[in-house]
């Protein structure tokens, strides 16, 4: 609880992975990739309450082994490869009996982030009394100096800009949603269906934590960063 507000945390992990299979299981520095997110998210000193919403029978059990509660088993029609991230969310806020004023996503695909990471984008929300806080990281390559090319193959600027920046130092910061922590009202969730809007406030990460797993060599990459000490 912060500020006499509950919050509620979310960790959505289907059976189903296509780019890589069975992930959010897989042996990471001696933890299955789930625990990392579930043990930051215990962490927390504002998460009333935290949940796994899954369809899988073994993320289930690996989930309950490492402290995390499901409360329910996700429904079918919430696991397909073209199901809306916010969908089991959306199914979480409304399958549980207790009513929470704040909703934390949590996937396990950035294990990287750290408690502070947690609960610093609920701090940002819940002290601007904002609607809706997303984490994002500064953008590795800036899209001022990115380029288009017309039908005879030359560069065009991808942003019209009065000038062309020269110096990297010069450039406007740009910044990207990474995946590690979202925080928003209930209610207002369930209205707008979606974390990303012209509302949302942003919760800064460096780089080196904001790492989101899509393929097997960010499992690799990120099973050499934990297996050297960090957590």
């Amino acid at each position: 609880m912060i500020k006499e507000k509950t919050v509620l945390a979310v960790i959505p992990a289907r059976g189903g992975s296509k780019g890589v299979p069975r992930k959010n299981i897989r042996n990471i520095a001696g933890k299955p990739l789930i625990a990392w997110t579930i043990t930051a998210a215990k962490c927390s000193q504002y998460i009333d309450r935290l949940i796994l919403s899954s369809d899988d029978a073994e993320i289930i059990s690996v989930a309950v082994e490492w402290g995390c509660e499901v409360p329910f088993v996700r429904p079918a029609d919430l696991a397909r490869d073209d199901t809306p991230g916010i969908e089991p969310v959306l199914h979480a806020i409304q399958a549980l009996p207790e009513k929470y004023d704040y909703c934390v996503l949590l996937q396990p695909t950035s294990p990287l982030r750290s408690v502070n990471d947690i609960d610093g984008c609920i701090e940002i929300a819940v002290e601007k009394q904002a609607n809706v806080c997303v984490s994002v990281t500064k953008a590795a390559e800036n899209p001022y100096w990115m380029f288009s090319r017309d039908a005879h193959g030359r560069l065009k600027p991808f942003v019209q800009t009065p000038y062309q920046y020269v110096r990297r130092q010069d450039l406007p910061p740009v910044y990207i949603v990474n995946g590690a922590v979202y925080v928003a009202k209930c209610d207002w969730l369930l209205h707008h269906k979606s974390f990303i809007t012209y509302e949302t406030n942003s919760y800064v990460m460096p780089s080196e934590r904001s790492l989101d797993i899509d393929s097997e060599l960010d499992l690799k990459f990120v099973h050499f960063l934990l297996g050297q000490g960090r957590d």
